[in-house]
Parts: C-alpha cells; structure tokens; sequence
C-alpha cells in the first residue's frame, strides 16, 4: 500500500467515525470529525504565506566543503528536536548564504524535523542568529492573519495531526515525513483568530506549569547529586558521625553473579514470578529497587537475586550507561542475561550504599569498562573498584538522606506527569471543539 492509499484508507475510516458520531445543535460533521460550526478546514499551504513552506536542500547543495567557523548559521534537525537555537557549530559565509537565501529563517518562521526524529516543531525566536535551514529540515512561515502562531505551534504537535504527517507505511523504527504533496494538503482545523488565542492561552498557561516542575525536578536533582559528592566522599559527615572511613575493593568483600535468560518478550505487568529485564536498569529503576514493575510466566533456570544484591549492566552501546546500579530491596526476584549481580554481606556493605557509590565515582567505572563498538562490564573488572566505606550505621545513615530527596524527585515526577495528562486531555477537547473558551457566536 502506497502513502496515498493509505491516507485514502485513514479519510475513509475516519469519515465512517465521523458519520457514526452524533452531531450536536451547533456542529457539523466534517473529514477530521465533528467541529463547530463556525469553524473551518484549511489545507496546510492555505495557513502559510506565498512559498511560505520550504523543503531543506538537498545534500549536494550544502556540502561540508562550504561550512565555516563562523557566519551565518547553518540550522540542524537537533534545533527542532531539542528547541534550542543555539545547538549546532556549522555556519556558511555571506556568499553562500545569499546563494541560499531561499532557505533562510527568519524571526517567527517554524522548522520541522523531517527524517528519524520526526515532526518535531520549534519557533525561531526573535533574538535568533540569521542562517539557513539544511536538508533534515522543513520551513514553516505562517499567515498571521489567518491562523495565530501558538495555536498552530499546540495544534502541529498534537498526536492527532503527528498521525497525518508521519509516513508510516514502510514499518520499522525509522518514519519519514509525508511527501510534500500530501503534507501540502493536510487538514487544519481552524476556529476564528480570537478562539484560537483563547485555546492557545489556556494551553500555554499548563506548558509554563509544567516548565516551572521540570526545572524544580532539575534543581533537585543538581541538589542530589552535589550531596551524593559529599556523603559518598566523607567530605560532609552526618550528625554524630566520627572516625576514619576505611578504603576498600569491591573484590575483597562481594562476590560476582551474572542473570540469566528474559527477554523483553518473556515480561508482562501480570506475570506470577517477578523479574528484572537489563535494558530497565537504564530507563525504570535507579539506585533503589523497592517495587518490581514486570514479572513473567515462562519456566526456566534463572538466577535469583537476594535482598542487599546491587545489579549493573554488562553491556551498551556507550560506555557511561554501564555506570548505573540498582540495589535490590526486595526478595527472590529473578534476574536477565546481560546484569552482574555483586552480592555483599550486609553486616558488612550495604547495597544501597554501594549503588550509590557507585554512581559518584562514575569516572572510575569508565575506566574498568572494556570494548570498542559496544562495551562491556565484567565481575572480574567491578572486583578492582574501590571505594571509602565507613561503619554500615553511617552508611545507611547516609542512603536514607538520598532516599529522601529520591522519594521527592519522584513525587515531583509523578506531578509532572498528571500535568501531563491533563494537557493532553485538554488538547483533546479545546482543539476538537468539544469544550469551548470563546462563546459562540
């Protein structure tokens, strides 16, 4: 199936939605669905200005061979992806920018991230440096008078209209956008000037909650880590804490274990036999185990852990993941290939304590990882990690502050989250006209 057939496909079906929802007094039944009345479809080339969209140029347009230290700037896909206009050290001289002055960006103009990460969308801002877009981008340049710049910026990256624009068609990790006959032609949902204002005001109010817990939930973490350098290092003691720490290696005092088994198939939320997955020591636990999310239900011989266990990856892509260590504080949990389990008694280390430790001295693990293209984390290398350990009273002194300030950087993540949620429930009913900011006329 083409992208044109399957845009026809996804009309069709959401044509059969629309005709199956019941038209209330006072909306219509259209392609997207039911909207206002008073509202409008547009096509997206009817929102932009006169060659008010522009493709990035192809590659043997701007070649490395034209790049500059200095100049104009050339603007990359990462400045749509990360929102940022100051990512990037190419820059092209006044020759070659005027050469290219179709593809330059002003103040306002939006540019779209266009292959791998797509659909991403970031503004130009007014104190932007002058430069010109390369052949991973797309420009925008929006027709003021007919559609307001933070209503379209909401509206592009909802997941409703990312469906439209994103070819899926050939399957796999990587999407492209739609070609640029069908992205031209995209329905834009449009309410009168003053309704979209009041939508995008609304919306920006949630967006500016949200910034302000993400740079709390950064401040935090900043505040964690200093205190992980002080505790972790005696260079602050806690409160009736005296005498000398006492350096030891991680050799002398564990012993090595490695998982076995699970892959991301065998997990489920409801499986009956706990277990631990490697990749989610990347991106599910921290330092602290005290809830196992997955469990499975496939028989076999797996290794498992113990209550004070600290678990490491033994392999990724890049070195600095491999400095990562949860302390299991649970029991009997089965355990998956690719993760060192170091045992320590805990009369004598406690694993919290050690995972921890391990994440402050993170330059020293870096230097026990072997491999070139992808690298690796052994028992035998961990065995020549050292580290000061003071009495285990002091230790678990010292994890319990930690645990704190983790308990208060996942709350804050947790609000982060519901915020989210709640802007997501509200895009769905401000951009659908389902509740309305601006009485009806």
């Amino acid at each position: 199936m083409n992208k044109g057939q399957e845009i026809m496909g996804n009309a069709l079906g959401d044509g059969r939605r629309a005709l199956s929802e019941e038209v209330p007094v006072g909306y219509k039944r259209t392609e997207v669905g039911v909207i206002p009345e008073e509202w409008d479809i547009m096509q997206l080339a009817d929102v932009c200005t006169s060659q008010g969209i522009v493709r990035g140029p192809f590659g043997g347009s701007l070649k490395k061979e034209a790049f500059t230290t200095s100049g104009f700037k050339v603007y990359e896909q990462r400045n749509a992806i990360y929102k940022s206009c100051e990512i990037g050290s190419y820059f092209v001289d006044q020759s070659k920018y005027a050469e290219m002055h179709r593809f330059s960006v002003s103040p306002g103009d939006f540019i779209i991230s266009c292959s791998g990460t797509i659909g991403r969308i970031f503004q130009i801002p007014r104190e932007a440096p002058q430069g010109i877009i390369n052949q991973a981008l797309l420009k925008l340049t929006t027709d003021q008078e007919v559609v307001c710049d933070r209503y379209f910026y909401i509206l592009f990256g909802w997941d409703k209209f990312q469906m439209r624009i994103i070819d899926s068609t050939q399957g796999g990790a990587m999407k492209n956008l739609v070609g640029m006959d069908v992205f031209r032609t995209t329905p834009v949902v449009l309410p009168p000037l003053s309704e979209q204002r009041a939508i995008a005001e609304a919306l920006s109010d949630v967006d500016e909650l949200l910034g302000s817990v993400e740079k709390l939930i950064a401040k935090k973490r900043a505040i964690k880590q200093a205190a992980m350098q002080q505790l972790l290092t005696g260079k602050t003691r806690l409160p009736g804490f005296s005498g000398a720490w006492e350096t030891k290696r991680l050799g002398e005092i564990a012993t090595f274990f490695k998982g076995s088994g699970l892959s991301k198939a065998d997990l489920s939320l409801d499986g009956k036999r706990r277990c631990i997955h490697y990749g989610e020591l990347f991106t599910v636990y921290d330092e602290r185990v005290t809830t196992v999310i997955h469990g499975t239900d496939r028989e076999g011989m797996f290794f498992h852990s113990v209550r004070n266990d600290v678990l490491m990856p033994t392999s990724d892509v890049t070195p600095n993941g491999l400095a990562t260590a949860s302390c299991i504080l649970v029991s009997d949990i089965l355990i998956g290939g690719d993760v060192l389990v170091i045992r320590v008694p805990e009369s004598v280390l406690k694993g919290e304590f050690l995972a921890y430790a391990i994440k402050v001295n993170r330059d020293q693990v870096m230097q026990l990882v072997s491999g070139t293209t992808v690298f690796h984390l052994y028992g035998r290398d961990m065995a020549n990690f050292s580290f000061a350990v003071p009495g285990v009273g002091e230790q678990t002194a010292i994890a319990a502050v930690l645990s704190d300030m983790d308990a208060e950087i996942a709350a804050l993540e947790r609000r982060r989250d519901k915020t989210r949620a709640i802007k997501q429930g509200m895009m769905q009913q401000l951009l659908t006209g389902r509740v309305r900011l601006v009485k009806p006329e």
